[in-house]
């Protein structure tokens, strides 16, 4: 069996504002923002050099969770002081680098509250 995971729903209140926030400030990719209906609205989003994106929607079945309710979204990074910095240039409100060993990480939310993780993973020695 093959699987793989490309769309992760994450749960906000205002589209647009969310919108606005992963791209203007966190840097997403707008794979696009389509009505299929009047009660239906599908706003899909790319981290820049992943295979799996973020889906922002409104009417949706069976993706109904309260805005801000998503926890420890990981995005690794081969330079978590570097990607750090730049989200924070970008007006984004960083936690700091905590250092567990081979492994790094630094955490924000979004406007919503939902938790995003950098991590950094040193290779072996």
């Amino acid at each position: 069996m093959h699987l793989e995971l490309q769309l992760i729903p994450v749960p906000v209140a205002d589209i647009d504002r969310a919108k606005a926030f992963y791209v203007e400030q966190v840097g997403f990719i707008l794979d696009h923002d389509v009505r299929p209906s009047a009660t239906v609205r599908v706003v899909q989003l790319t981290p820049p050099g992943s295979a799996c994106s973020i889906v922002l929607g409104a009417g949706l079945p069976g993706m109904a969770m309260p805005a801000g309710s998503l926890r420890g979204l990981h995005l690794v990074v081969a330079d978590i002081n570097g990607a750090r910095r730049e989200l924070a240039g970008r007006g984004v409100a960083m936690g700091e680098v905590q250092d567990l060993g081979r492994i790094k990480y630094a955490s924000f939310a979004d406007l919503d509250g939902n938790t995003w993780v950098l991590q950094e993973i040193s290779p072996t020695a």
